[in-house]
Formats: structure tokens, sequence, C-alpha cells
């Protein structure tokens, strides 16, 4: 049996954005440390608000485990002489050790047999190795910034004021700096700065939520969600409910209380993102919308207190707001005054990267390679495109989105509508953004679609040729996101493109904005693609094997490459799918690297087989490749099955590398033809055949 941890590290208040990752290191942490020092335990919870962070570990037993050790010593031929003595080496390993020669055994290894010693050294009481792990783990835990204070070397996300430690009822005795571990916590901050005595994880709980305290962040979101449906259903309403502000709110508080404010309904006639972003975005408060969900002229905040009056808290609340409306609409008005078209132009003032440019330049790139992209696509989309490239970034000179950079897209959306353009070329100037991240919305507009994928081309391309690549985990222009996207779009659309001569095209509108040479930027733009794509098709499901295969025959056009994976993947549980393969394989391995020009000549055969693996290949081949075309893939790998027989009757029969030159070199044409079709679908010396 074991004792209780329990652990608090009280601080000044921690950022909501840091709390949620802190909570689950430490957990993670603590498994690590006692698994490592051979502590068994029990469950293992952590809790906190923003201004403490809690870990209880149950059932912690009172010692560590026993353990064995063995202690390699020299080789046994090294441990006697020719007259059976122990040599020097034996007896000075025993004597290292502090045993009699007697107590040595001999262990046979790897390398061979050698001496060994095996000691049995009994656990120690969990109490006297707690408190430098503990040490360990409030030192280590790691933060996305950290602070020192005072004089103190020791860095944290914020300064800690107090830590409780007790295993059992017994305080476990440490230090950070000069503040000692004890076994008293602190309320809350307004309503109960006091402290107070607990005796173990159960009573430090009721104890802190008597102080106003409540501790658990799931016990905190369930009590706001409680209070701003009942509020909101007062006023006729309810909540809208963003998964994101809740977490924030939920870490911002240690005692929640709801108050429900409002503003002039005039403001309503701002568009609806705008005070959207308004009220969630920079209040952090909770818009409220009728049954039909149009928006209401109401809000929710969440206080870290229960006000006395919360008529005061709601007229506080509802003069920030007011302001912030009141500038909207401002910026909203004054906006107007000045045409979209007029905006482009201002952005040559706007800088997209000193290496790239202009917001204006990358704007012509992009809207250059949109229309190669819609000539390939459907040419009757060309003057859609060219207009939503053209006006795509010109929100971006607005007040409104110079204010609230979250509406790019969105006000161009809207200013568009207003001007009178066309309601296609608005919802795809705010298309052209998405996906917003990985797993995002995707555009549905075609002209969306196509710009949303030039854009950001024209970003991944430019960046790669001006050598800045992403890195480890820096990719500070959220590249691989936009890969992402571009990836998703393509698969999404059933686009026909092919990437390769996609970023070609790129590079050429690119022009002189590129200082590394184009076929190694190239290079480097497509593998960071195919990185991104196979991320993607495993995420799926699909087996890496099956993704390498299909990538390693070099095809560029994404949405074939996942047709090929589906149907290939699906090939798999065919009955003759490990028989091809490795009949493949025996084809592959051999013709590689056999670049000689020619084609097969029948009447160099020797042998039947070799006219009979012929005949087959030329009797399938033209279905197989109009399969190909028609990206009927599941129908071609069903044809190429009709060649497994013929390639296995002729590998039994017949030595390829035959003495003389001419038939060796007709039998390799022969397996490069059969090869090839093959490749039409992948390369399958990537499949694994292993049961």
């Amino acid at each position: 049996m074991g004792k209780e941890l329990f652990l608090e590290i009280g601080t000044e208040e921690i950022p909501a954005a840091f709390l949620q990752k802190a909570l689950e290191d430490m957990k993670e942490m603590a498994a690590s440390i006692l698994t490592e020092n051979h502590l068994q335990h029990g469950a293992i919870q952590t809790m906190g608000t923003p201004r403490r962070l809690c870990l209880v570990v149950a059932d912690l037993h009172e010692k560590q485990d026993d353990m064995v050790v063995e202690k390699l010593g020299p080789a046994k031929k090294a441990a006697f002489d020719a007259n059976g003595q122990l040599t020097p080496a034996a007896q000075g390993f025993a004597k290292s050790q502090s045993v009699d020669f007697s107590a040595i055994e001999t262990v046979t290894t790897d390398k061979g047999e050698y001496l060994c010693v095996r000691k049995q050294l009994p656990g120690a009481a969990a109490m006297d190795i707690l408190p430098p792990l503990l040490l360990k783990l409030v030192t280590e835990i790691p933060f996305r910034k950290s602070m020192r204070w005072s004089d103190y070397d020791f860095r944290f996300a914020r300064p800690i004021h107090w830590i409780a430690a007790l295993y059992g009822a017994e305080i476990v005795p440490f230090a950070v700096e000069d503040i000692a571990s004890g076994n008293s916590s602190r309320g809350h901050r307004f309503m109960s700065n006091t402290s107070f005595v607990v005796s173990g994880f159960t009573d430090y709980l009721e104890k802190a939520r008597a102080n106003y305290v409540i501790v658990d962040p799931e016990e905190r979101k369930k009590i706001i969600l409680e209070e701003i449906h009942a509020i909101a259903a007062e006023v006729g309403g309810k909540p809208i409910v963003d998964p994101d502000l809740l977490d924030t709110v939920t870490f911002l508080v240690e005692y929640p209380n709801a108050v429900c404010g409002s503003f002039s309904s005039d403001y309503l006639k701002l568009p609806r993102e705008v005070l959207i972003t308004s009220m969630i975005s920079h209040q952090k408060y909770f818009p409220v919308v009728a049954e039909n969900n149009d928006l209401m002229a109401h809000f929710i905040t969440i206080n870290n207190t229960r006000p006395r009056d919360p008529a005061l808290v709601r007229r506080g609340n509802e003069k920030v707001i007011r302001a912030r409306l009141s500038d909207a609409d401002f910026f909203f008005q004054e906006d107007q005054k000045t045409r979209l078209d007029d905006r482009v132009e201002d952005l040559k003032q706007v800088i997209f990267h000193t290496k790239l440019g202009t917001s204006f330049e990358k704007v012509q790139r992009f809207r250059q390679l949109a229309l190669y992209l819609a000539d390939q696509i459907d040419p009757a989309l060309c003057p859609l495109v060219d207009r939503t490239a053209y006006i795509a970034k010109a929100d971006l000179d607005t007040r409104m989105v110079g204010e609230f950079p979250e509406l790019q897209g969105i006000m161009g959306r809207e200013y568009s509508l207003r001007e009178g353009e066309n309601p296609l070329v608005a919802q795809a100037v705010y298309e052209h953004y998405l996906p917003i991240a990985a797993a995002g919305a995707l555009p549905e507009t075609e002209p969306g679609a196509i710009v949303s994928i030039a854009d950001k081309l024209d970003t991944i391309a430019g960046f790669f040729g001006v050598n800045v690549i992403p890195s480890g985990t820096a990719d500070p222009y959220a590249l691989r996101r936009q890969a992402i996207g571009i990836i998703n779009i393509i698969l999404h659309k059933k686009y026909n493109l092919d990437m390769g001569q996609l970023t070609d095209a790129s590079l050429r509108i690119l022009g002189e904005k590129i200082t590394r040479p184009p076929a190694d930027v190239k290079k480097d733009v497509l593998d960071f693609f195919r990185n991104r794509f196979e991320y993607q098709m495993g995420l799926q499901g699909f087996s890496y094997d099956v993704i390498h295969a299909v990538m390693a025959a070099n095809e560029w056009n994404l949405y074939r490459c996942g047709k090929k994976i589906k149907a290939l993947e699906a090939f798999k549980t065919h009955t003759d799918f490990l028989s091809l393969t490795a009949a493949v394989k025996r084809v592959e391995n051999i013709s590689k690297g056999f670049s000689a020009k020619g084609s097969v000549d029948p009447d160099l055969f020797e042998n039947q087989t070799e006219a009979d693996l012929f005949s087959s290949c030329k009797a399938i081949s033209a279905t197989t490749l109009r399969h190909i075309r028609e990206e009927d893939f599941s129908s071609a790998l069903g044809e190429l099955t009709k060649l497994k027989e013929p390639i296995d009757l002729f590998f039994d029969a017949v030595l390829v590398m035959a003495k003389e030159e001419k038939i060796k070199h007709n039998r390799l044409f022969l397996l490069r033809e059969v090869s090839s079709l093959f490749h039409g679908i992948a390369d399958f010396t990537y499949i694994s055949t292993d049961n």
C-alpha cells in the first residue's frame, strides 16, 4: 500500500494560454520521474487555476522497488592465467565490488563470457527521495515563455509565492530558491486573501472552495456553461459558445461568475463578424443570439469574483464594449469612402517581405498564377478569377482590418458586396484565405479555390526561392500549413494539376526575386509537398508503404496520387497481391538502372516464356493504359494481375543476364516494358510483403 502525494505550486497569475499544456506536461513528467525512480503509484491527476498548479498521485508506494544490479567485469578468458589462477584483473574486479570471488558469476553475452556480480539493492524510502524529485519536477516544467524575478536565477512562467507538498500527512521538504515547501495554501486573491493549512488533496479541495477557489478546470468550465446558458435565456437568447473562448476564460478565473450586459441595437447594423470578433477576440465576451440565430444586443462576461454590485460590473463592461463598437462603426464607415480598386494601388506602400517585394507585387504574381491555373481547370473562369485575385488583398489597407486582423477576407467580402461586386467574386475574396487552420473549412467556389492555391504557392515558392525555409519547429510564415491547405483544396476540388508544372510556373513568375537556382528551388518545394502529402494520406489511414510506392513513381498530380493510393490499398486484399508484388519486385530489381536505347525484338526470343510474357504484356497494355488515363486504377490493377503467371514462368525458364549481349539486352527491354506498365500506378519495390 502507499500514500497520497500532493503538490501545489502557488504563483502570480499565469497566462491562460500557458496553463493547459503546463498541466499536461506536469502530469507526464511526474509519471516519468516516478517510473524512472522505481516508485510504484496509482492514478495521477493535475488541476490548476491562474494562481496554482496542482498534482496529486494516488497510492504512491512508501519505498522504491528492490533492484538487482548487474556489474560486468573482465572477460572470463582474462580472469584466469594458464595455471587456472586468478589474474590481477579478476582480483581487482572482486575488490572493486567489495565481494569475495566466490560471489562472482560467469554470464554469456553477445561478446562472449564475462565475470559478473549481481547485487540486490534495497529500495530507498519514498520520503527520502521525494524532495529532490519534486524539486526537479517544479524546476523543469516547460513554458512558452518564462521569467526571472527578484535576484533569482531560477525561471518560471510567473513568480512563485508558495509551495505545498505532502506525502500522506507529512510535509515533503524542499525549496525553490528561498521558497520552502509547507502544508498551507492560499485562497482567492480578492475574495479570501488568506492562508489555510491542508492535510491532503480532498481536504485541500474543500478548503479551497470555502476560500472561493474552484481548482478543477472541468468544474469551472461546467459552471461557466451553466451560467451563460441560464443568463442568456433570461434575455430570450442563447450564447455562442466558442470552444477556444471557453477554454480561455476557464483558465482566466478561479471563481467564475457570469454577468450579462447589453449595447445599443444600432450597432447590429455592423457586419455580424465584426461584432463577434469584437466580443470574442478582443473582450473575451460570449455573444448572444436569438432562436433564429440573429445576433442580439447582449453579451455575457465571466468575472473572477462574485461582485457586490453586478450592475456596476455590467456598466463597466458595457462602457468598454461601447467604445470598441464605436471605433468599429467609425472604421466601417470610413473604409467605405475608398473603393477596393483604389486600395489595390495603395498596396504598393505595404511591404510583404523585404526579399519578395510589396503586397502589390505579390498580388500581381499570384494573379498571373491564378489565371494559369484557371486556364487548366476551366478557361471560362478566367474573368472571375482575375477579378478575385486583383481585389483579394485590398482590405489589408482598410482601417477595420488594421484594427481587427482576424477580419481579413471577411471585410473584403463585405466591402465588395456593398460596392456592387459579383457575389461569387465577393465570396471568393473571403475564401482565398481558407483554410485558416490545417483541418479548417475549404473554399467552395472555384475562383476562391484557384486564387487560394495561387496565393499560397506564390508564398511557398517565394520563400523557398530566397532560402527562407522551415526548419525543425521554426516555421514563421506558416508554410507547412499553407502547403497542407493547397493539398486539401486539390483533393477536395478534385483538380487534376501537376505540381511540378505549377511550381515551374510560379518560379517563372517570381523571376528575379529568386536568389537560388530555380531547379534547386523546385526540388525543395516538391519534396516539401511530398512530405506534407504523405503525412496527410497517413492521417487518413493509408499504409505508408503504399503511399511511398505511389509517390516514388514520380507522379505530381496529387489528386491522381490520392486515387492510386486508395486503389492500391484496397488491392492489398486481392488473393494475388503478395505473389504479384514479389514478381514485380524481381522485374524491377533486375531491370533497375538499365538505360540502353532500343525495344523488344521478338526474333531474338530463345524461349517460349519470353514470347508468352511479351504477348501478355501487349494484350493488356492498351486496356491498362486506358484505365490509367480514365483514373480507374482498380481496373488497371486487375489487368496487371494477368502478368503474374507469365512473369513467374519467364523467371523459371530464362536467365536474363545471358552471355550474348543482344539476348541479354532484349530480355532487359522486355522487363522494362513490363515495369513501365506497373509504374503507371506505383513503384512496387516500396511495397512491404511481410505478413
